[in-house]
């Protein structure tokens, strides 16, 4: 008998071959296995943690109706998280609205314990968070520029600042070349840096934001 312990160790297409297998605890330890780093993907996503919720729960009936067609020699993380990014494209345009996160949300390690923030994101001629952040109409003038981005640059965006997603996997789970992912996530920061620069100078002329 396998051990929940036991289970930690065993990969993830692994734990869905036990699954096609039969194996009636594998596709819980998967769930599990990706219960908090996914939800609070989606959560950053979406914006709405009830909307989180109803796309997790979609995401892995999806998956759990797919995974017979799943090629295990492939990674199952990248896969997931292109079923992820697609219901929860598919609810917000439901939903007709944009998802928003706050600017100093973390967005990933460093790789030294420190956490990343979309304010990190900015070039150095963009104030820093503390300056940008003093009213609640600037902050949410910034929450909304990251998330008016074009959908193939926020998804790019999302998972690798979010997740920390390595460029391969992005590449695959979007179906792009990694120097395509290379080239969308910086222009996701210099569409950013445009969008604030803009606004900044109709704020300083004490124009109000079409």
């Amino acid at each position: 008998m396998v051990t929940a312990t036991q289970k930690m160790d065993i990969g993830d297409e692994q734990l869905l071959e036990r699954h096609l297998s039969g194996e009636a605890e594998a596709f819980g330890s998967l769930v599990r296995r990706y219960q908090s780093e996914l939800y609070g993907f989606l959560v950053r996503f979406t914006g709405d943690r009830t909307l989180a919720e109803d796309v997790f729960q979609e995401t892995f009936l999806q998956v759990h109706q797919s995974a017979a067609t799943f090629d295990t020699t492939r990674r199952f993380r990248p896969w997931l998280y292109t079923v992820a990014s697609n219901k929860a494209r598919d609810a917000l345009r439901k939903k007709r609205r944009h998802p928003t996160a706050p600017l100093d949300a973390p967005l990933s390690s460093d790789g030294n314990g420190k956490s990343a923030t979309y304010a990190d994101l900015m070039p150095s001629e963009i104030p820093s968070p503390d300056e940008i952040s003093v009213n609640r109409e600037t902050r949410q003038a910034v929450k909304d520029m990251v998330h008016d981005l074009p959908e193939s640059l926020r998804d790019v965006l999302m998972m690798s600042y979010f997740q920390a997603l390595p460029q391969k996997d992005i590449a695959e789970a979007l179906g792009i070349p990694v120097g395509t992912v290379k080239s969308r996530l910086h222009a996701a920061v210099r569409t950013f840096a445009d969008k604030w620069t803009v606004w900044a100078q109709r704020q300083e002329k004490g124009e109000k934001s079409p």
